[in-house]
């Protein structure tokens, strides 16, 4: 997939595309196809959304971010986030599973860019909100 820039790691969809017809979303299986966990179910792959997210972090907005969203609407996101990750795996599943919630974060913000892919694609995402309203 050219706009990924790499061979895929894992089986994926395309979650959304932009008003083009280009993928803007990936979402991607839970795990990698050598079976490793991926925690990251949405990806960004938009290179004008990449860059913009990025001067937004650049600034500081992840911080930001964090300091502008209630620590429970974050804590609650990531949970909502793994929840619809891991019912895509089979309850007979045995194995190293993928942890956390958005991009595998635990607690706070770790990647705008993942918030922002997962509130593209639907997600109940308060910092994807956040990102959405200070993009150009």
């Amino acid at each position: 997939m050219a706009r990924l820039g790499r061979e895929p790691r894992t089986d994926y969809e395309i979650a959304v595309r932009d008003p083009s017809g280009f993928p803007s979303v990936l979402r991607n299986a839970p795990f990698e196809h050598d079976g490793t966990p991926m925690p990251t179910r949405y990806w960004l792959v938009d290179p004008t959304l990449i860059a913009g997210i990025g001067r937004i972090e650049a600034a500081g907005g992840v911080r930001a971010a964090e300091a502008a969203i209630p620590a429970l609407d974050i804590a609650a996101a990531h949970a909502r986030y793994a929840a619809e990750r891991d019912a895509d795996i089979a309850p007979s599943y045995v194995g190293p599973r993928p942890s956390g919630g958005v991009a595998g974060t635990r607690t706070g913000v770790k990647c705008l860019h993942a918030h922002y892919a997962w509130f593209l694609a639907g997600g109940d995402d308060p910092v994807g909100r956040w990102v959405h309203e200070r993009l150009p």
